[in-house]
């Protein structure tokens, strides 16, 4: 199953990224705890060119904190310094004192030439639904922006100050024109990254109920009361569909009402923490 999904809103975004990436010292990269390779949109390394970048595992909670710890350690050894997180609980001070970590060579660096001192200047970046939003309501330490569950949400820029000391740039989600495998598509998908209207929920669901019947079985098993071994993934779905009441007149099962129940309940966690992607050894 091939997805991609890189509207015209996208293209303008990204130029506008781009021209903004000359008013701030550094990046501020969102990525997915639970797939940080899929998230990570590879035209940064073009566009930010040499500017220090913060990477954040963001939604810690919903990965395999072990991984994701992993992942942290790897990423800081490849030279980008790397925080799990989560929006939700985390300490801001901690994102904060990193940011200032990064630019203060280059407050160094304006203080030796006699310019006046200023704020670290941020963007934070990243794919749609990334929790970009929460993220930054976090770190700014109340309500400073619209949130919510749909990619695309957030679609200007903002300046927003986390203390008197870091600045920080909102940008919109921005995907790439084409993804470099069918896997990558599928995880975006499966994590909420990509607006469920274009692509086949029902494909992409059964592709998500392999993987996890070959890696994690037992939570599909436990969260649908399913026996195991599990069969094969429509068999899975039509059996969770059963169980869940997500019938049609007649009493046949409503798939495509089933297969948005299970993927909306592995976006939230309610089946369980994962981790799609392992750092390389």
């Amino acid at each position: 199953m091939s997805i991609h999904w890189y509207p015209g809103h996208m293209a303008k975004a990204e130029r506008k990224i781009k021209e903004a990436l000359t008013l701030v010292d550094l990046v501020v990269e969102l990525r997915d705890a639970r797939a940080p390779l899929a998230s990570s949109n590879p035209r940064l390394d073009e566009l930010a060119g040499i500017k220090p970048r913060l990477v954040i595992l963001n939604k810690q909670d919903l990965a395999e904190g072990g991984i994701t710890e992993e992942w942290a350690k790897y990423l800081s050894a490849e030279g980008q310094l790397a925080v799990p997180f989560n929006s939700l609980t985390g300490n801001r001070r901690l994102i904060i004192d990193k940011i200032k970590l990064l630019g203060q060579p280059i407050l160094d660096k304006r203080s030796q030439k006699g310019l006046r001192p200023r704020a670290i200047r941020s963007m934070a970046i990243g794919v749609p639904n990334i929790g970009k939003s929460s993220f930054i309501n976090r770190v700014v330490k109340k309500a400073a922006m619209k949130t919510g569950q749909k990619p695309g949400v957030t679609r200007g820029q903002q300046w927003f100050k986390l203390g008197k000391e870091v600045e920080m740039l909102d940008t919109p989600g921005v995907l790439w024109p084409k993804f470099e495998s069918p896997d990558i598509g599928l995880r975006l998908a499966w994590i909420g990254c990509i607006s469920d209207s274009v692509f086949d929920v029902f494909e992409a669901l059964l592709s998500l109920i392999k993987w996890l019947s070959d890696n994690h079985p037992q939570s599909l098993a436990h969260r649908y009361d399913l026996s195991l071994p599990l069969g094969e993934p429509l068999e899975v779905l039509k059996v969770i569909g059963t169980k869940r009441g997500c019938l049609l007149s007649g009493g046949k099962v409503d798939y495509e009402k089933t297969a948005e129940l299970v993927l909306r309940e592995f976006r939230s966690g309610k089946l369980g923490n994962f981790s799609m992607e392992v750092p390389p050894n």
